[in-house]
């Protein structure tokens, strides 16, 4: 069963993986039905998210920072108006220290960064003080830029690598190993066939060290290999989720949260029948 450790308590499930739902609270993201804010919020806590994953950046390939008044401006009323209603973990995607002790003092609960503790070193003593999980996701260039970057020699290896040396700098920084969480980054600077070697071997990322979360919903590889448009990729996200935890993924990052559940059950049936 795989379990958390947060600040304050540990959170366990039942199920191979913890779902984590997306709340986009921006206008720019790339499925427009991802933006929102505590009503999309509230929809996927109804429909059994483990954790809320909120931004109010977006991140897709071709966009841009903005700053962080606004970032803040946008997420913490979010995290506010979810707490009046529910404990659940909250994880915040954000590269900015400014913006995550704001969402902290507001309630939120781990830190999703894009940049792996990179863009904002802050951030790294800042979690450790704070004793929250990070999530540190490998990319290439930054998101205006990254899609004309994706040159590799051997891209499991290089990936690997360099989420195993910003794990070492988070552990350096006093983030304990249980709270770090590795990220390949599908779709941040990286082709088909590179997606596709990375999704099938997430499981074997840092010696398995650390929990991976695997973030695939509805990206362009499933455009690219099943020919549909981003409101037609469920399908093809969903075997790819079932496909990563049977291979050692324990948390999977989704836009479409009762189709998540109802998959991770199917599995916990099948695994528990087998045993």
């Amino acid at each position: 069963m795989p379990s958390l450790n947060l600040a304050n308590r540990t959170i366990v499930t039942d199920m191979p993986a913890f779902v984590m739902s997306i709340v986009n609270a921006d206008h720019d993201s790339f499925f427009a039905k991802s933006r929102g804010g505590f009503s999309l919020a509230k929809k996927h806590i109804e429909q059994g998210a483990d954790i809320i994953d909120i931004g109010g950046e977006s991140t897709r390939p071709g966009s841009r920072y903005i700053d962080a008044k606004e970032e803040i401006r946008r997420v913490v009323p979010v995290i506010k108006k979810i707490r009046r209603i529910s404990d659940i973990p909250i994880s915040v995607d954000t590269r900015k220290y400014d913006v995550m002790s704001a969402a902290f003092d507001a309630g939120a609960d781990i830190l999703n960064d894009i940049s792996a503790l990179e863009d904002d070193p802050r951030l790294a003593r800042f979690s450790a003080k704070e004793k929250i999980p990070v999530i540190l996701m490998h990319k290439k260039g930054i998101p205006s830029t990254m899609q004309s970057q994706a040159s590799y020699k051997d891209v499991f290896k290089e990936v690997n690598e360099y989420l195993d040396h910003r794990a070492k700098i988070a552990l350096q920084n006093g983030i304990s190993s249980d709270k770090i969480i590795v990220d390949p980054g599908i779709g941040f600077g990286k082709n088909t066939a590179q997606n596709a070697v990375l999704i099938s071997r997430a499981g074997e990322l840092c010696d398995k060290r650390f929990m991976v979360l695997m973030a695939l919903s509805r990206k362009r590889f499933f455009g690219e290999v099943c020919g549909r448009d981003v409101n037609d990729r469920l399908f093809g996200t969903a075997a790819a989720n079932v496909y990563s935890i049977l291979n050692g993924v324990s948390m999977i990052r989704v836009h479409d949260t009762a189709a998540a559940v109802d998959s991770v059950k199917v599995i916990r049936e099948l695994l528990h029948a087998g045993s």
